[in-house]
């Protein structure tokens, strides 16, 4: 294979990362903790955007209930944001994107 059609395809592949990266800021994915009493929002990025609590499970005598459940929802809003932009970048690199040194 020309090297020059091999380099060229590489910057392309990291022109297309780029632009894969600015879109994962428009999407998003939501996770929950208790049933839906704590819901979070993060975008492609990893970066929280919402949350929602309700009501009823905050309670002073058990913050640790409520601590517990957004430690729950904002773990799994993080593996959702990360497998979804996972997805994404392997569109763009044919699953090429965990070789040590590319990219």
């Amino acid at each position: 294979m020309d090297m020059n059609k091999l380099m060229q395809q590489a910057q392309q592949m990291q022109q297309r990362m780029g632009q894969v990266q600015e879109e994962l800021a428009s999407k998003e994915v939501e996770a929950e903790s208790g049933g839906g009493a704590v819901r979070v929002r993060f975008n492609g990025k990893q970066e929280l955007l919402g949350l929602n609590i309700d009501p009823k499970v905050v309670d002073p005598e058990d913050s640790d209930l409520l601590e517990d459940l957004l430690l729950a929802a904002f773990q799994e809003g993080q593996r959702k944001a990360a497998k979804m932009a996972e997805a994404e970048m392997a569109k763009v690199t044919g699953g090429l994107g965990g070789l040590p040194g590319l990219f």
